[in-house]
């Protein structure tokens, strides 16, 4: 780690993740580089080995802000509502989703982002993760108070996985859509609302 002060430090890691996430909105995740990322700061790429060891602990912890802006969402439904109605409900998971397509799209790389940092990195990552559970829960216990201990666990634990596989599900290539064609796939277009919306009904149901 770097000398300089924590605030410095946390200064040059965001930097980063910024220079990261503006990349991720124009290219895959496999074509980005560290040289990539390093243009879009203001120092070089030796530099960035000083915060992140690799390319997937960079987009790792970019993802954690991801979750930790999804559990500031989830904890503004919470806040801000007295009563909500199951429809109520899989309406504001699924807007809160809806903003976090960045988050869904990371998912697709997820295995080579924690394969390939360190451990302190993905306990920090593990942890915003694990928060997000809770939050989830902490809004399940207040809206659903009739909901038993082991119903909103297997909510949660059927939620989690089905969110790893939205974003493929809502964004397919034109040759995805003429490959489905020549096989007899039918394809119907689902937004991350309608399809997060839909399975939390069904899950609340």
């Amino acid at each position: 780690m770097p000398k300089g002060s924590i605030e410095l430090v946390n200064t040059r890691k965001e930097e980063i993740l910024n220079a990261a996430e503006k990349l991720y909105k124009v290219k895959n995740f496999k074509d980005i580089t560290l040289n990539d990322i390093a243009e879009l700061t203001t120092f070089k790429r030796t530099s960035i080995y000083n915060y992140f060891e690799t390319k997937e602990e960079i987009f790792l912890m970019l993802n954690k802000r991801q979750y930790e802006a999804w559990v500031g969402d989830l904890e503004n439904i919470i806040q801000n509502n007295k009563t909500l109605s199951k429809d109520e409900i899989a309406k504001n998971i699924a807007e809160s989703l809806a903003k976090r397509e960045d988050m869904l799209r990371l998912m697709m790389n997820h295995f080579d982002m924690e394969a390939n940092s360190r451990l302190e990195v993905l306990a920090e990552f593990k942890t915003a993760f694990g928060n997000s559970m809770k939050t989830l829960n902490k809004l399940l216990e207040k809206f659903c108070p009739d909901m038993k201990d082991g119903d909103r666990t297997k909510f949660i634990y059927a939620l989690f996985p089905f969110i790893y596989g939205i974003y493929p599900y809502t964004t397919v290539s034109e040759k995805q859509k003429e490959a489905m064609e020549i096989a007899k796939v039918g394809f119907i277009h689902h937004s991350i609302y309608e399809i997060t919306y839909n399975c939390v009904k069904l899950l609340l149901n």
